[in-house]
């Protein structure tokens, strides 16, 4: 079940986004997303689609994608994430956790390095030369 304290809207710069109707304490767990694993080969054929960009990598190896159910895969990137994600490849779940205070009406991020302060280029970062 998706918790009623969060809304998708449009997202300035970045599309939809998900926020928040409540005040969210660090530490809070969000959302618990069951995920659909998808294989190596699978993975391949997602690269080529728009899914590409609703994707995770997924496993130990990382060859591997999983397609996340609930809201996790509509969870904008930032370098400085107010969440962060967790995998629980055995379970085939993510986790979606403040990892600061969240303001009523803020939109919540994930950092797609998987470390909230993470500052490596993502992909869409270096793909325009920044």
């Amino acid at each position: 079940m998706i918790a009623s304290f969060l809304e998708i809207k449009n997202s300035p710069k970045r599309g939809r986004g998900i926020f928040t109707k409540t005040y969210i304490k660090q530490g809070a767990v969000i959302e618990i997303s069951p995920v659909i694993v998808l294989s190596e080969q699978e993975r391949k054929t997602i690269e080529k689609t728009l899914l590409f960009h609703y994707v995770f990598e997924w496993g130990n190896d990382k060859k591997k994608a999983a397609m996340a159910l609930g809201y996790v895969s509509l969870y904008n990137h930032s370098y400085d994430a107010n969440c962060e994600y967790e995998m629980e490849y055995g379970k085939r779940l993510m986790t979606i956790k403040a990892v600061k205070d969240i303001k009523k009406g803020e939109e919540l991020y994930i950092n797609y390095n998987a470390v909230p302060n993470d500052a490596t280029k993502v992909w869409f970062d270096t793909a325009k030369g920044s």
